[in-house]
């Protein structure tokens, strides 16, 4: 983990000591830091709790941190807003520790910023309409479910509160279909590899470490979105290539096909070809 990163989540942590405050979730040479804040901010009438998520890749600062921000009090549409308020204004914070500097503008800003975001014409909501608007799909895969009702639910809620949509592909091979922003779709990976999703084979609370980014793209401007996220089991490999030719993604199956002829041998446990 690069000098900057250490010295700045040592410093985090220091400042945001409370219970529950700080979390640090991940560190890597190849990731960067990945952790958690949780503060307080004043909506006029009451103060309600935010949960800031930021990635500092291992570029920080040159590189901007990734963020998402999660409150109980707050609409997704609101959690966007101060997602993209705090992405912008960390542009303006290149090349210097920012995460700190980053939340007190927000607490100091919050009330203005949630205003913005119930008026339709305000520039965060254009800007969630320009750059940001086009129509990304990824295929995940994950090596297994021990606890799968509550697994499960976990992936139902995590697409509902970003907005993505899709299909979890339940049979031989456990595959996540998820069709929204790219942005979106790289904080949905982020709780996936982070978060206590599964237990392990003495019960315990776990991490997702064996999930694959299987492909990442950008769908053509006359692809019609996937309207909801379902779960779908299958049986065989024609029906889940039906499934793939019914969201009009032939192309990604057969991709997909190819991939797990490469996999083979590779992973163990359920990663298998289809021949």
């Amino acid at each position: 983990m690069a000098e900057a990163i250490a010295e700045e989540i040592s410093a985090l942590s220091a400042i945001y000591c409370d219970k529950d405050e700080f979390e640090l979730l991940e560190t890597t040479d190849t990731v960067g830091a990945i952790f958690r804040i949780q503060i307080a901010v004043d909506s006029g009438s009451e103060r309600i709790l935010l949960k800031l998520q930021f990635h500092l890749p291992i570029e920080y600062p040159s590189s901007p941190p990734d963020i998402s921000v999660s409150c109980e009090r707050l609409t997704r549409k609101q959690c966007l807003a101060i997602k993209h308020a705090l992405l912008e204004k960390a542009t303006s914070l290149i090349s210097g520790p920012m995460v700190h500097e980053l939340i007190v503008w927000l607490q100091h800003n919050f009330t203005s910023i949630n205003e913005k975001s119930a008026n339709p014409r305000t520039p965060n909501c254009q800007s969630e309409q320009g750059g940001d608007a086009e129509l990304w799909t990824a295929l995940l895969l994950l090596d297994h479910m021990r606890a799968k009702s509550k697994y499960m639910k976990t992936i139902e809620k995590w697409t509902s509160d970003l907005g993505l949509t899709g299909r979890l592909f339940m049979g031989k091979l456990i595959l996540i279909l998820l069709q929204g922003r790219k942005r979106n779709i790289k904080d949905y990976i982020v709780l996936q590899k982070t978060s206590k999703v599964d237990v392990d084979s003495s019960g315990k609370k776990c991490k997702e470490k064996m999930m694959q980014v299987l492909r990442e793209i950008q769908m053509p401007s006359s692809y019609q979105q996937i309207p909801t996220f379902e779960i779908k089991d299958y049986s065989s490999q024609e029906d889940l290539k039906q499934e793939f030719e019914l969201t009009g993604l032939s192309e990604l199956y057969l991709e997909l096909a190819h991939m797990l002829v490469l996999l083979k041998g590779v992973q163990r446990g359920t990663v298998m070809s289809f021949k």
